[in-house]
């Protein structure tokens, strides 16, 4: 009976889910979003109930800038999926809750406020 080595299959199979979850993620996207997403590895949607606007960027907690307006940075959002799901798969339901409900993904998001300092994600 042969045994796998501790880690190796939990390691090539968490890096073939991330690769399928991107994979899926880039399909739902826009050209526009899909473009910003490759270069800057995070695209904007635009929320279903009030037409804000919210950068999600790459990563599966507090990865939501709320923008205003005029372009600046407002507020930092936080609201996950139940499970351990990698990045994309997390980018896409927040993409999807946010374009679809957005007052429902807002009511159990956490929110913060960061300094004007440089941003890290």
């Amino acid at each position: 009976m042969a045994v796998a080595r501790s880690g190796s299959c939990s390691k090539s199979f968490r890096f073939e889910t991330e690769a399928r979850a991107l994979t899926l993620l880039k399909d739902w996207l826009s050209p526009k979003q899909r473009a910003s997403y490759e270069r800057f590895r995070y695209f904007d949607v635009t929320g279903s109930h009030t037409g804000t606007r919210y950068r999600i960027h790459h990563g599966t907690q507090t990865n939501i800038e709320e923008i205003s307006g005029t372009g600046q940075h407002v507020c930092k959002w936080c609201f996950v999926p139940d499970g351990d799901l990698v990045a994309g798969d997390v980018m896409l339901a927040q993409k999807i809750a946010l374009e679809t409900n957005e007052r429902g993904a807002l009511a159990v998001a956490h929110r913060s406020f960061v300094s004007s300092g440089p941003r890290r994600f």
